[in-house]
């Protein structure tokens, strides 16, 4: 089993192991690693395609958007219930202090709208949901970005992958494509790294 190969958790699962992988990715600790952005870029390519994949672009866009949410609306839950426990807790093997203070972090700076901003940035979308529920945010005010963060990014990315799928550059180059959404994905964290570490020399 690669669960980190989109293509591989597509061909085999479906498109009940795509919605699984955003709903897990979005709202559970567990998530953080699973490829969302190039899933759903894949999933695009692979609709354009017709490859695994025999469903409406509009519906598969709908579902994914809605595990999205749902996914984060857990999240949300979770970190109100369990948050200050959370943030006692020591690492493990599974959870890492540092990715919870990258999102506490990225929450405190940009507020409310972190709830759509943190859709487009691994292992940090996955920790900002929790950030804003032990962080007790309003609930309609959380519900109503993890609308708009769900739909943009869950929509946005899975289009973005059926119209590009339909460019024979893509098609024949599609490894090296999703290599670089994962490099742009992570572009975000490591500035945001070496803003850390410079404020901290400081």
């Amino acid at each position: 089993m690669n669960v980190l190969d989109p293509e591989w958790l597509v061909s085999t699962f479906g498109l009940l192991g795509i919605l699984v992988v955003v709903f897990a990715e979005s709202g559970l600790l567990i998530g953080f690693f699973l490829p969302g952005d190039s899933l759903l870029f894949t999933t695009g390519l692979l609709v354009a395609d017709g490859r695994y994949l025999h469903v409406p672009l509009w519906l598969v866009c709908l579902l994914v958007s809605t595990a999205a949410i749902a996914g984060d609306q857990i999240g949300y839950l979770f970190g109100k219930r369990v948050g200050p426990a959370l943030f006692r807790r020591p690492n493990s093997r599974l959870f890492k202090r540092e990715n919870l203070d990258r999102a506490q972090t990225f929450f405190d700076r940009h507020g409310a709208r972190s709830i759509v901003l943190a859709r487009f940035i691994p292992i940090v979308r996955t920790f900002t949901p929790i950030i804003a529920g032990a962080g007790h945010m309003h609930y309609r005010t959380f519900v109503l970005y993890n609308i708009i963060g769900g739909i943009l990014w869950g929509t946005g990315v899975t289009v973005a992958g059926y119209f590009l799928g339909q460019v024979t550059f893509v098609k024949s180059h599609i490894e090296l494509i999703l290599i670089g959404i994962v490099v742009v994905s992570v572009v975000p964290i490591g500035i945001e790294l070496l803003r850390s570490r410079l404020r901290a020399r400081r």
